[in-house]
């Protein structure tokens, strides 16, 4: 069984929509994207690296995903240590609106119900999936417990609004600190391995 590791750009206060670039995700008149980028160096862009080349697949929401499938295909030369894994490695999208064949190579649309899906992947033989941003669904994963590492970058700053991480009604969870290192701009890399034990929510989806 392998497992699903969940990637996030993620600020002081939980924000997760929108930290690339202004009107990168506008749900909800969120206008306060492009929080993340003057945090993200060296070091962060190193990371981002070696959790996309270690993935077994990638794992996306729609938004996510028409995002991505509109720029890595295209990718600059500069921007290959990305794209080659990104645009090779397998790729799974859930949508209720998405339709086959997509025009980004080796993606499949998971059909049914969502959280099914995901856990017959995760009891598939292969590499880590790695689900990248797709906040929506990292809640509903999260809350039927079929995450099981967070690995973030936690930006100093206070958005004040947007979607975040977790919900405000999200069971009770415990994780363990696996690593943490510092960037040169004050964010942190950190990954959290969860811990399933009684101390967790019983009635918990």
């Amino acid at each position: 069984m392998r497992k699903l590791i969940a990637d996030e750009w993620m600020s002081l206060d939980g924000v997760v929509q929108g930290p690339s670039y202004a009107g990168e995700d506008t749900q909800g008149g969120f206008s306060r994207g492009g929080w993340h980028i003057a945090y993200f160096d060296p070091v962060s862009q190193g990371r981002v690296i070696e959790n996309v080349a270690s993935a077994g697949g990638f794992l996306f929401g729609r938004i996510t995903y028409q995002i991505f499938a509109a720029h890595w295909p295209n990718a600059a030369p500069e921007e290959q240590a990305l794209a080659e894994p990104l645009n090779t490695k397998p790729k799974y999208v859930v949508s209720s609106t998405l339709v086959e064949p997509l025009t980004w190579q080796h993606t499949t649309v998971l059909k049914g119900d969502a959280v099914e899906a995901v856990r017959a992947l995760k009891e598939e033989d292969g590499g880590d999936l790695h689900l990248i941003g797709s906040s929506q669904l990292a809640r509903v994963l999260a809350d039927y417990d079929l995450v099981d590492d967070y690995r973030l970058m936690i930006d100093p700053v206070v958005v004040g609004k947007g979607k975040r991480l977790f919900g405000d009604h999200a069971p009770l969870r415990h994780f363990r600190l696996e690593d943490c290192t510092p960037t040169t701009t004050g964010a942190i890399l950190a990954t959290f391995r969860r811990e399933r034990s009684a101390r967790d929510d019983k009635d918990a989806g």
